[in-house]
């Protein structure tokens, strides 16, 4: 079965956004690239609200054709039906997810150098030496691969990191896609106990087109169904139905000998709204410079990847990534009565002006800075963490890790 062996220089694990950017990142670098994608199409199955901040365009070269949306209101909701709008001139784009994955898989089919193999499961990696070099021999569903570099880029429930003693938590989202009369230039955000792991939320697609959606660790189409009763929405009517799997948690060991993991198999995912795109292709920009520094020196050894590719992550996402998800072990705690006296907050002290003027979806080490200025913020929180603290702990557990 496996009389197919090729060499090459990296073999990526996963043919979405994450591993088609890094390709297309060393595509000029003379390197011989081969990506594995399990699924026979690139880009489904389709499993994201879509909601991306305008940083997308300082990143790439973002084609108009991708942008279905922009939102220029957000409106955040208690579970009593309180609600705080915030606005600004962040304006997120609301993108067609699969024409993204497609848009650097395009470019790369143009370059002879990068192969791709859909419709091909990876099943495992081990250590061999050749040449009196350590190599990685990648073993798929339909041949055998040699690699310098191994990098995997293969999702939240990753079989590269599963090997590699790596295993993140995570949530199942349930969405529906639908025709609604909602606003078109508003994402809406619900917050409930009973998915406290993220929010209930309405994002628009344009065109009168809706995505809704929720995530948690169990029953997430229950809990839809539920969801939608409660902003007047039939299931029955939807056009379509996604469902998928988030990543939760900070972003752990990255770095290995001869292997890097990028994206959700990272866990290089905000865990406030599970969203990722941003995280991700900071990152892939920093796996790139480390694959070329390691071929040009010829050292893939851990301690060089570590210190090319894990550190500046660590020192740029990865401190936003902590931020991120210190909110979140806040807010899913969080029970009714705290939603209801923190949203009065929010709107009697004026904060959500402050939000409107210095949030940032990515990086909100700026509005965690402001806030902490505010003395009514901050003795609910001093209350709040007082009376739970075990979640104090786990905070300051996430600050150390």
């Amino acid at each position: 079965m496996h009389e197919l062996i090729e060499h090459v220089d990296i073999c990526i694990i996963g043919g979405s956004i994450a591993g088609n950017y890094l390709s297309y990142l060393l595509s000029n670098k003379d390197l011989k690239i081969t990506v594995i994608e399990e699924h026979g199409e690139i880009g489904r199955p389709f499993q994201c609200a879509g909601i991306v901040s305008k940083k997308l365009s300082h990143l790439i070269g973002l084609p108009t054709s991708i942008v279905l949306n922009r939102v220029k209101i957000a409106r955040l909701f208690s579970p009593a039906g309180n609600h705080v709008r915030l606005s600004g001139d962040e304006e997120p784009y609301i993108i067609d997810r699969i024409a993204l994955d497609k848009l650097f898989y395009e470019k790369n089919l143009k370059n002879p150098r990068i192969t791709y193999h859909l419709k091909e499961k990876f099943k495992r990696f081990s250590y061999l030496m050749e040449t009196n070099q350590e190599r990685i021999l990648i073993t798929t569903s339909k041949r055998k691969i040699i690699a310098k570099m191994l990098v995997g880029c293969d999702g939240p429930l990753s079989s590269v990191a599963k090997q590699l003693g790596v295993q993140n938590k995570i949530l199942f989202a349930s969405q529906i896609r639908i025709n609604g009369h909602f606003n078109q230039n508003e994402a809406s955000m619900y917050f409930n106990p009973k998915w406290k792991e993220l929010f209930g939320y309405v994002v628009p697609e344009g065109n009168n087109v809706f995505r809704i959606g929720v995530a948690s660790t169990s029953k997430p189409l229950q809990k839809l169904k539920i969801f939608l009763k409660t902003i007047n929405v039939e299931f029955e009517k939807k056009i379509d139905q996604q469902g998928g799997i988030i990543p939760y948690g900070v972003m752990k060991k990255v770095a290995f000998d001869n292997i890097l993991l990028l994206g959700d198999s990272a866990c290089q995912v905000k865990a406030t709204t599970g969203g990722g795109i941003i995280m991700l292709l900071t990152a892939a920009r920093h796996a790139a410079f480390c694959i070329y520094t390691c071929m040009q020196f010829n050292d893939f050894s851990k301690s060089m990847i570590k210190n090319y590719y894990e550190k500046p992550c660590l020192a740029t996402i990865g401190k936003q990534l902590k931020l991120h998800f210190m909110i979140r072990t806040i807010l899913e705690n969080f029970n009714k009565k705290d939603f209801q006296v923190f949203f009065q907050i929010l709107k009697v002290k004026k904060i959500e002006d402050q939000i409107s003027f210095y949030g940032d979806m990515d990086f909100p080490r700026e509005i965690i800075f402001q806030l902490l200025k505010n003395k009514t913020f901050i003795r609910f929180i001093l209350r709040f963490l007082l009376k739970n603290p075990l979640i104090f702990l786990k905070l300051i557990k996430t600050i150390l890790y």
